[in-house]
C-alpha cells in the first residue's frame, strides 16, 4: 500500500477498507472459501509508518518500493500517492508483474494514462482503478431504477458536488495544498471529471462530447505551514457533457461553493416517465402521474408544498463502504478471475475527459470525445 499514509489511503483504503476485510475474516469468494489480506506499509517516513504500523496492529512496512516489489510475498500493488508520483510508480509495479489497484487518475495526462493501460495489457498484469462513486447507496438505487426502465426516455442529468474549501489563512483549509497548484497535478477538473466520466458511461452511457468552463475563483490559499501560494490550478468547473442516446448532463463542481442541499453531491435525472434526486445516500422519485401541475404566476404565491410531492426510495439492502466493497470485488478478480470492468483503460477515459474539458475552456468551444482501445485507435 504505497502511500497509506496520505488523507484518502489512511482514512478510505486503509482503515476503512484493508483493516475492515482483515478484522472480517477476509474476502468471501464463489465458492464460500475466504481469502484474507496482508498489508505492507510504503512510504518515505519511516517514522511515520513505524507509528501506523504500531496503531493498527500490522508487521510490515518499508521505505523501499523498489524492495517491496521485488519480493513475491506481495501479490497486489495498492497506489494511493499524489497523482503527480503516481504514473512511474505503477510502471514498475506492472514491470514487477504485480496485480495493480490505483486511486485515480491514473497519470497527469492521457497519453500517460493510455501507456499504462497498454503496458498493463502487454505484461498481462490484472488492473483496477477506484469508481467509488458507483458503489454509493443513492448511485446503486438510481441504476436500479435505469435498469427498471422507471425513466422512461431519459432526457436529461444536473447534478451538483461541491463544497467551501477554506483558504488556510484564518481557518485550515480541509484539503491538501497540492491540490490547488497545477504545478504538482492539482485542479478540480483533472479531480473530478475522470468521476463524472465512469459516473455518466455506467449509468447513463458514453460521454460524446463536453462544453467546460474550468476557473480558479480564490486566487491565493495558505499551505499546511502557514505559507501563502498563489493557486494555479482550477477550483471550480462548470460543464454540459452530450452523451450517447441524446442525453443532455449539466454537472457543476466547485470547491468555492456553500452548500445548500442536502448532501455533497445530488444529481436529479428527468425522464418521460419520471424524476429521481439522488446523493450519496438518499434518492426520491417523481413518476409522472404523480407530477404536479405548476402554472407560472409571479403575482401569486405558489402553494404547492413541491418537497412533499417526492417519495423516498426504500433502503432494501444493507450497503457497505464503497470503497471496501470495491477493494473486494478486485480481490476476487485477482484470484478467483471474477469480473471486474474498472480498468486502466476506464482511468484513461477519465482523463481524456479531464484533459478535453480543460481544452474546452481554453478555446471556449464544444470538443467531441473519440472512442479510445489499448493500442490507442480511434473511432
Amino acid at each position: 500500500m504505497n502511500g497509506a499514509s496520505g488523507r484518502m489511503g489512511y482514512r478510505q483504503h486503509l482503515v476503512r477498507s484493508i483493516l475492515a476485510i482483515r478484522e472480517q475474516g477476509g474476502v468471501e469468494l464463489a465458492d464460500g472459501r475466504r481469502v484474507q489480506v496482508r498489508p505492507l506499509l510504503v512510504g518515505r517516513s519511516e517514522e511515520k509508518l513505524a507509528e501506523l504500523a504500531k496503531r493498527h496492529d500490522i508487521p510490515d512496512y518499508t521505505t523501499s518500493l523498489d524492495e517491496a516489489l521485488a519480493d513475491p510475498t506481495w501479490q497486489i500493488y495498492g497506489d494511493f500517492l499524489v497523482t503527480k508520483a503516481r504514473a512511474a510508480a505503477i510502471k514498475k509495479a506492472i514491470a514487477a508483474g504485480k496485480a495493480i489497484y490505483t486511486e485515480k487518475p491514473t497519470a497527469e495526462n492521457y497519453d500517460d494514462a493510455l501507456e499504462l493501460a497498454r503496458l498493463a495489457s502487454e505484461a498481462g498484469v490484472k488492473n483496477g482503478v477506484v469508481h467509488d462513486k458507483l458503489y454509493l447507496p443513492g448511485l446503486q438505487k438510481l441504476k436500479r431504477l435505469v435498469d427498471s426502465g422507471f425513466f422512461g426516455q431519459i432526457l436529461s442529468v444536473r447534478g451538483e458536488f461541491g463544497y467551501w474549501v477554506f483558504e488556510g489563512d484564518w481557518h485550515p483549509a480541509q484539503r491538501p495544498s497540492w491540490n490547488y497548484r497545477a504545478e504538482d497535478g492539482g485542479g478540480i477538473t483533472v479531480d473530478m471529471f475522470p468521476h463524472w466520466s465512469y459516473v455518466l458511461e455506467n449509468i447513463f452511457g458514453r460521454v460524446e462530447s463536453v462544453y467546460a468552463r474550468a476557473v480558479t475563483h480564490i486566487q491565493a490559499r495558505v499551505d499546511e505551514q502557514g505559507r501563502p501560494y498563489p493557486a494555479t490550478a482550477d477550483d471550480a468547473a462548470y460543464a454540459i457533457f452530450e452523451l450517447e442516446g441524446g442525453i443532455v448532463a449539466q454537472l457543476n463542481s466547485s470547491w468555492a461553493v456553500r452548500v445548500n442541499r442536502d448532501e455533497l453531491v445530488e444529481f436529479q435525472v428527468d425522464g418521460t416517465h419520471g424524476s429521481a434526486v439522488v446523493g450519496l445516500f438518499g434518492c426520491k422519485i417523481q413518476p409522472r402521474n404523480a407530477t404536479p401541475k405548476p402554472v407560472w404566476n409571479p403575482d401569486l404565491v405558489d402553494e404547492i408544498d413541491y418537497a412533499s410531492t417526492w417519495l423516498d426510495v426504500p433502503t432494501n439492502e444493507v450497503f457497505e463502504n464503497g470503497f471496501k466493497t470495491q477493494w473486494e470485488d478486485f480481490i476476487r478478480h485477482v484470484v478467483n478471475d471474477a469480473p471486474h470492468h474498472y480498468d486502466f483503460l476506464a482511468g484513461a477515459r477519465g482523463m481524456l475527459l479531464a484533459e478535453k474539458g480543460l481544452e474546452s475552456s481554453r478555446s471556449g468551444r464544444r470538443v467531441d470525445l473519440p472512442t479510445i482501445s489499448v493500442s490507442g485507435a480511434r473511432v
